[in-house]
């Protein structure tokens, strides 16, 4: 692949996420896929289920990428997405509150489909945005009593 399709098939990621074409991030995602980013670790269908549980705590979510690189054949994007929090998301309530999240993602892929994804976020900033009370009460206690998150489902 060259280096515009690699570049391509990263964001093609990201497109489908946005759009809620669950099918199309099926096809893009290798079986293998694994994600690793803000300390979770997901299989595909686990980062697919996280994908969905986004878009329905997230309202008018949108991204853009003012950087993206490409080496060999991984592809590593600067994204900026802002939303509306209108629904319960790992665990937190809604706030309302309008977001800009910044992060870093990395994609590797190969034979035109993605095979890892790596990612970083601004989770100060999102605390921040949201309330650092509400988000360090709510860390304290999953962290005190050792809340186990349920592993994101698929939901199609």
């Amino acid at each position: 692949m060259d280096t515009l399709e690699i570049k391509n098939t990263a964001l093609a990621v990201s497109y489908a996420i946005l759009e809620g074409r669950w099918n199309d991030l099926d096809n893009l995602l290798d079986k293998n896929f694994t994600y690793t980013g803000d300390g979770f670790v997901f299989t595909k269908d686990e980062y697919i289920g996280f994908m969905q549980d986004m878009k329905a705590a997230f309202s008018n979510l949108k991204m853009e990428f003012p950087q993206i690189l490409v080496d060999g054949d991984h592809a590593s994007v600067r994204f900026i997405s802002t939303a509306v929090n209108t629904g319960k998301f790992m665990g937190a309530p809604a706030n309302k509150k309008d977001l800009e999240i910044h992060g870093i993602f990395i994609r590797k892929v190969k034979n035109g489909k993605v095979m890892q994804e790596w990612q970083s976020t601004d989770l100060l900033g999102v605390m921040k945005q949201i309330g650092f009370g509400a988000l360090l009460g709510y860390s304290i206690f999953v962290g005190l009593f050792n809340v186990k998150q349920k592993r994101p489902v698929r939901k199609f």
